[in-house]
């Protein structure tokens, strides 16, 4: 079993709301492996941050995108520092990944710089944005069989394009 396509990218890129678009457009289902590591953990994301620590959070998901890569058969969203795992950038290699890649002013907006997103907050959560995204922009690339520019495409048409891209 392998996702019928796995999707990443930064916060605010829409990658649970396109996920869930596409599957449903495939009519295969859809898995979110944030979703997976709270009901693993007991707790939110941002409470795994605080409680446990960055480090403990990126081990669990680690751990869970390995089990939903060979468990889950439809569309596979990632959370967005997911590319950060050598280990997981590898095991996406046998996959096709979809990279919904946002700007950092439409991401900032879209975000609200919410303090659900732990890697957000702080003293200067626009400065963090850009360096978290100049961080990881090589790394998603890396991984990516197609990349979605979303900033000036509503869910729908970036569905659309990721139809295209794959070739469904």
């Amino acid at each position: 079993m392998s996702p019928r396509c796995v999707v990443v990218g930064p916060p605010g890129a829409g990658k649970t709301t396109v996920s869930e678009l596409l599957a449903t457009r495939l009519g295969v289902p859809f898995r979110d492996v944030d979703a997976d590591i709270v009901e693993l953990a007991g707790k939110p994301i941002s409470d795994i941050f605080t409680d446990d620590g960055e480090p403990a959070f990126r081990a669990m998901e680690e751990e869970a995108v390995a089990k939903a890569l060979v468990e889950h058969e439809g569309v596979l969203a990632l959370g967005g520092g997911a590319v950060l795992s050598a280990a997981t950038r590898e095991r996406l290699r046998e996959h096709t990944v979809v990279f919904l890649n946002v700007g950092m002013a439409e991401g900032v907006r879209r975000t609200g710089l919410s303090s659900a997103r732990p890697l957000l907050s702080g003293v200067n959560p626009r400065a963090t944005f850009k360096a978290l995204l100049d961080a990881r922009l090589p790394l998603y690339r890396e991984v990516a069989t197609v990349e979605v520019l979303t900033d000036s495409l509503d869910p729908e048409q970036v569905v659309d394009a990721v139809i295209e891209g794959v070739g469904e």
